[in-house]
């Protein structure tokens, strides 16, 4: 990475980790108390984002109160992300509990008018609501709240699915940019082979985080950091980062156009 990048994560990466780890615990313990409810259910991929907030979860709560499920579907299968996964959850003292969604994703195809199994992201948001189906049903019937793992880079860009993954009772990791996350993940001793791992969602074959997005997250992060934190025009980010203007132009229109998946849905008022 060039030397004119490294003022702006230098900034984003400047600050206390074990103080927002004791911070993140202490308010995860805080909203489950006041819910009044048994503890967390939460879905694991295998990646950094979900390791993570599984991590948090126990630290705050106890392995006691924390449910994990694993939710893999036959397309996009792949066995090494269980492994992942259950060497995590071992790790903290948690069973696994491995529902496959590969039944209920075909029957909704068969079912729906004009579904085309070829409409991979149509498809891929189909699975990913399917999962926060599944995992709001272990929460009614355990008394738990869904926790979910989205970052802050992936709630500015709108990279999630609106009512999928972006359907959550609470987000820990919501104010913390993909490269804090990988910061929280090294001082919480994740393995290293998650922390490293490729970033993808798994909604289809071959697909991955930064390819969709067409920017690497510590470029992107950057530039959320200029335009969101710091409030500079996109001409002036570019111009700092030494950057091309078109892809901050195209960074700023994902934070614009996906607004509508950050807020709830409006009440059109008629009197």
């Amino acid at each position: 990475m060039g030397a004119h990048l490294l003022s702006f994560l230098d900034k984003i990466l400047d600050f206390d980790v074990g103080e927002i780890v004791d911070r993140l615990c202490f308010l995860v313990r805080r909203f489950v108390d006041e819910a009044k409810v048994n503890g967390v259910v939460l879905g694991m991929s295998g990646g950094v984002d979900s390791t993570t907030t599984a991590y948090l979860c126990v630290k705050a709560l106890g392995k006691d109160r924390v449910k994990v499920l694993f939710m893999p579907e036959s397309e996009t299968f792949n066995p090494e992300d269980f492994e992942d996964v259950k060497n995590a959850a071992n790790n903290l003292g948690l069973d696994v509990v491995k529902t496959d969604i590969s039944n209920v994703y075909r029957a909704f195809l068969e079912t729906i008018p004009f579904s085309d199994p070829k409409n991979f992201k149509v498809n891929g948001n189909l699975k990913s609501r399917i999962r926060m189906a599944t995992l709001y049903y272990f929460a009614n019937k355990f008394g738990l709240l869904v926790t979910g793992s989205s970052n802050k880079t992936e709630l500015l860009t709108g990279y999630y699915t609106k009512w999928g993954d972006g359907a959550s009772d609470m987000l820990p990791l919501g104010s913390l940019y993909k490269t804090q996350v990988k910061k929280l993940a090294s001082y919480l001793n994740i393995p290293k082979k998650i922390i490293d791992k490729t970033p993808t969602a798994g909604l289809w074959i071959g697909q991955t985080d930064e390819d969709e997005l067409g920017v690497k997250y510590e470029v992107l992060d950057q530039i959320l950091y200029g335009l969101v934190d710091l409030k500079l025009n996109p001409k002036l980010v570019a111009e700092k980062l030494k950057i091309s203007f078109e892809v901050v132009k195209k960074v700023k229109g994902m934070v614009e156009t996906s607004m509508h998946k950050r807020c709830m849905p409006p009440i059109l008022e008629i009197f």
